[in-house]
């Protein structure tokens, strides 16, 4: 029994000889996890966090407990100067920022200079922290420093001594048991603790083994792109301690500067040959989240761009009409439209060169007015893993003359920065070649954050003739999703406005599709699955893209007029869209490609169309038109047979 008691002891012998440093740490992390949750709804405490954290902190223990003492305490105190200065700063950007420790966060710290780093102390520290959670740290961190320091007395107090010698210590010794009960005692106490111990590392070890295996893999990829892509997965890896967050931030920008490294080499390889100008004006927008078969210009059955279709009806735009995206995430996208590589060329996106660097290089001005891809502290990590090529000093400069400094709640923003920003451009640098990008907020979740709420037009009770049995909830969100289609229509309305007199030419595009209750189902959103079936395509990676032209335009480029009417029905992916741009502005260059052109007589429409870089796009579509080609007829002779 004793054997069995003692080895029973030995699983709590980790925790006991890193007691204080168990109790704590383990305070701390449960702090955190506690109150580092966004007030809104939907959001909570990650719920294994109390067993997980005893599992992680019972493992570093039974390391530390095969280190020699001296050196363990020395481990121990190193660990403390770390995980209370990472709790306390992801605890302060939770109060000041509203996110915990992002890679854009550690990026903006890489990029701050001594004067603006002294700019945020002042402006940004006072002493109503100590009131926020963050005090509560401090205090934790204070008690433990107290009781550290009552354990290293190694003397008793003499007051205390007397006391215990005296009548009062005498009292004592009769009260308490003797020696051997005492064993006894400790032998039955350890023996508990240290069952309590097992099952709860039992527990630890059951209940969060998914979470352990979703981390390690989360940091075992090779590129950004695949880190973000893990992230959507259902089965995602929570990073439930500030400890963690860090190092995936470290991670995090570590991938993303090897993307940059072969981007800046890359500068000095870009090479424009001659520039013929051939459209003075070139306008690149790009939407968001955009589901075609939500637009009246694709035969929606409500009114949704009521302006598009009344600019084709004046036949200055042209829709096309078998458009995909390569991926259904926009950071995905933007490396590939952006980048002259193309899904299947060999290599990686960021081994070819960026089509603004080309279009500056040859002579023309760029500007770029985004509404989402602006570094910020609570940016998420899409956001960082679509923007960090964009925003790197660097290749920013070598891409863009003219940048915007702020995101706004609705995409009116971006053309009140380009009439402030660009336009002043404008006037300081007259009659040079310009290309103007501008990005959009489009119809990005939360639908109903996408319009302002006077621009409402259409209401749940409009869905209900064709979708009866969908919910309300589901009708109301429908509502809201065409709500930000006739605002988006809206948006391009006034950019066509600010350029229909003069000689220009404006390429819309949005970077996916969205579910937005197609057929009647409730789903919207994006399925980052890996398994792709017709409908998710249809759904999430078609996409309207259209071109309009300018009276004058037409008049001074009929042949690309020609061109564009002639290419409007052809098949095309957007990874190529950046060859079009080049095409357009006339640049000769190595890295054109005339068969890449949609525009161009040479344009291989053959070229396989492999969305996510795994299925055939084409292939996914003649195959469910041959499946329904099989039920209409089945469906036909089950008819006849009836009658």
């Amino acid at each position: 029994m004793k054997k069995i008691e003692y080895l029973l002891a030995r699983a709590f012998t980790p925790i006991r000889l890193n007691f204080a440093f168990f109790v704590f740490m383990f305070l701390l992390g449960y702090t955190c996890t506690q109150l580092e949750v966004p007030d809104k709804k939907g959001y909570y405490p990650y719920e294994l966090a109390p067993i997980e954290l005893f599992l992680d902190l019972y493992v570093v223990c039974l390391i530390l407990s095969f280190i020699p003492v001296k050196i363990r305490r020395w481990i121990r105190a190193t660990m403390y100067g770390i995980l209370y200065p990472v709790s306390i700063i992801d605890m302060y950007c939770f109060v000041r920022f509203g996110s915990t420790l992002t890679p854009t966060m550690l990026l903006l710290v890489g990029e701050t200079n001594s004067s603006e780093a002294s700019e945020f102390f002042t402006t940004y520290l006072d002493w109503n922290l100590l009131w926020s959670p963050i005090g509560l740290i401090l205090l934790l961190m204070l008690a433990h420093i107290a009781c550290n320091i009552i354990a290293s007395r190694r003397k008793v107090h003499p007051a205390v001594r007397h006391k215990l010698t005296g009548r009062i210590g005498r009292i004592y010794h009769k009260l308490s048991p003797s020696d051997k009960a005492k064993v006894s005692i400790g032998a039955a106490a350890g023996g508990l603790l240290g069952v309590l111990s097992l099952i709860l590392l039992y527990n630890g070890y059951t209940e969060t083994i998914n979470n352990k295996l979703a981390t390690v893999r989360l940091m075992s990829y090779k590129n950004i792109g695949d880190v973000e892509h893990e992230l959507t997965q259902k089965g995602r890896a929570n990073l439930y301690l500030p400890i963690y967050r860090l190092a995936f931030s470290i991670y995090a920008n570590k991938l993303a500067s090897k993307q940059v490294d072969k981007l800046v080499a890359g500068i000095q390889d870009v090479k424009v040959d001659s520039c013929t100008f051939r459209s003075k004006h070139i306008v690149f927008v790009i939407g968001e989240s955009y589901n075609k078969h939500h637009s009246q210009l694709y035969g929606y059955n409500h009114e949704t761009t009521p302006r598009q279709v009344e600019l084709r009806r004046k036949g200055n735009l042209i829709p096309f009409t078998d458009v995909i995206a390569p991926y259904n995430l926009t950071s995905f996208v933007f490396k590939n439209i952006f980048s002259l590589h193309a899904v299947g060329d060999k290599g990686d996106w960021c081994d070819d060169p960026l089509f603004p660097e080309l279009f500056r290089r040859a002579g023309y001005r760029v500007a770029f007015i985004t509404n989402q891809f602006l570094p910020q502290a609570k940016e998420a990590v899409y956001d960082f893993s679509g923007g960090f090529f964009l925003n790197n000093p660097i290749l920013s400069k070598a891409q863009f003359d003219v940048r915007n400094t702020q995101l706004y709640k609705y995409d009116a923003g971006v053309l009140r920065d380009y009439d402030q920003i660009v336009m002043k451009d404008r006037e300081d640098n007259p009659d040079v070649p310009r290309l103007t990008i501008l990005h959009l907020k489009g119809q990005h979740t939360n639908y109903h954050d996408r319009f302002p709420p006077k621009r409402k037009y259409f209401h749940e009770g409009d869905y209900k003739k064709d979708w009866p049995e969908m919910s309300k909830k589901c009708r109301m969100l429908l509502a809201d999703y065409d709500n930000a289609t006739l605002y988006n229509d809206s948006i391009m309305g006034e950019v066509i406005k600010r350029f229909e007199n003069e000689d220009a030419i404006v390429i819309y595009m949005s970077d996916h599709g969205e579910e937005a209750f197609g057929d009647g189902l409730e789903i919207f959103g994006r399925n980052h699955s890996a398994v792709i079936d017709f409908r998710l395509a249809h759904e999430e990676y078609e996409i309207p893209l259209w071109i309009w032209y300018s009276k004058q335009y037409a008049k001074n480029h009929p042949d690309i007029v020609r061109q564009i009417n002639h290419a409007a029905h052809r098949p095309f992916m957007t990874d190529n869209i950046s060859q079009v741009l080049v095409y357009l502005a006339g640049i000769h260059t190595p890295f054109y490609r005339d068969d890449y052109n949609i525009l161009s007589d040479d344009y291989d429409a053959s070229r396989k169309r492999i969305i996510k870089g795994t299925v055939d796009y084409d292939e996914l579509r003649m195959k469910h038109e041959e499946e329904m080609k099989t039920k209409k007829k089945d469906d036909e002779n089950k008819h006849t047979h009836k009658r």
